[in-house]
């Protein structure tokens, strides 16, 4: 994997690159559909490519590995040959899903062991264990194995889970390096970046991961429910620390504000489920602010979704006739609300490169920010 950085804007730090795959290039700063379950929820892989142009999605370790499991990845030639998305894949190394169930799990040096949430199966997941599982998987990009702190989180907890995010990562890269791809091409790790909302813990993991040389980094334990002013503090601190060649990816974020608010503090790769969670509730996302299109005033309203997206189906059919699926609980009301979100998410990044590109951004990015926020 090897990345291009074309533009840095002038007066923030955003910019504008090109990061090469396996699988093919993705323009940064870009955002990936989630993908859990080896599925973006209620988009076919057709519609990602053709109607949103999806550059690269997500997929779930932990999920993957308790359902379909590895012997039938491995079969299928990984999780590119079992959904058919032929484009580039990221990977979450499962250390979200091991925080998320804290009820469920004992942490230890060694690594987790944890319940499944399908079962109540007991499995255990070790630095070691987790790249070998992404080495089955398949993901152009994968991820390091950390523990993922909650908010609010005391502070000596908090650096001892760091040491021991550290430490794993030490074991990540000894099996990453002594390991070779399951399917005969090029796979990358990043390590991830913690240390809660405490800035000397932040700037010691981002100084540690630097140190390492990887291909790319990304910065967890973040959009876990602190202030949204806590969580650009800690990406600028970060930000300005991490290797400016490499990628940084923010993972789990976010907001349509978020996303420009930390594009413009140098982030590149964003993820998170907001768009098609929320669009199954209802809830648009459009260039002009938020839609809750089961609210009674869009009922006779016959314009287009969004006229100015880029998903067909959203300048077909009106708002009028989203909100009538949604209150007769039709399936298809989902789809659409989630083919408009996420096309909007992939519109905003590409706005945002082409604004970056030309010397607008700056301008655009605020006006933007008071567009994105508001309740229409």
């Amino acid at each position: 994997m090897t990345f291009e950085l074309l533009k840095t804007d002038t007066t923030t730090r955003a910019r504008v690159g090109k990061l090469h795959t396996a699988h093919g290039t993705v323009e940064t700063p870009i955002f990936m559909p989630v993908g859990t379950a080896a599925t973006v929820k209620a988009v076919h892989m057709h519609e990602l490519e053709r109607d949103i142009s999806a550059q690269i999605i997500l997929g779930n370790t932990y999920h993957l590995y308790l359902r379909p499991g590895l012997d039938v990845l491995r079969e299928a030639g990984g999780l590119h040959g079992f959904n058919g998305w032929h484009r580039p894949m990221l990977t979450d190394s499962g250390g979200y899903q091991v925080y998320s169930l804290a009820h469920r799990r004992k942490i230890k040096d060694e690594g987790v062991m944890f319940q499944s949430h399908i079962d109540g199966s007991k499995h255990h997941f070790t630095p070691e264990g987790v790249m070998d599982i992404q080495r089955v998987i398949g993901a152009d990009i994968i991820m390091a194995f950390d523990e993922c702190t909650p908010y609010p989180c005391d502070y000596n907890y908090a650096k001892k889970s760091l040491d021991l995010t550290h430490r794993w990562l030490k074991r990540c890269i000894d099996r990453f390096q002594t390991t070779e791809p399951v399917y005969g091409y090029d796979q990358a790790l990043f390590p991830i970046v913690q240390g809660s909302t405490y800035p000397d813990l932040r700037k010691q993991s981002a100084e540690t991961i630097a140190e390492h040389g990887a291909e790319g980094n990304a910065i967890g334990g973040l959009s876990v429910g602190e202030p949204a002013e806590d969580m650009y503090a800690m990406t600028d601190l970060v930000t300005a620390i991490l290797p400016a060649d490499k990628p940084r990816y923010l993972m789990g974020v976010g907001t349509p504000e978020n996303i420009l608010e930390c594009i413009a503090l140098g982030i590149d790769m964003f993820d998170c489920v907001l768009p098609t969670r929320n669009a199954r509730h209802g809830v648009l996302y459009t260039a002009e602010g938020i839609i809750h299109i089961r609210n009674a005033k869009w009922k006779n309203d016959f314009d287009p979704i969004d006229s100015d997206s880029p998903a067909p189906t959203s300048r077909l059919h009106s708002r009028a006739y989203l909100r009538h699926l949604f209150v007769n609980e039709e399936i298809l009301g989902m789809q659409l609300a989630t083919l408009q979100n996420l096309s909007f998410y992939l519109w905003l990044v590409g706005e945002a490169r082409r604004r970056i590109t030309d010397g607008s951004f700056a301008d655009w990015k605020k006006n933007m920010v008071e567009k994105v926020t508001r309740k229409l």
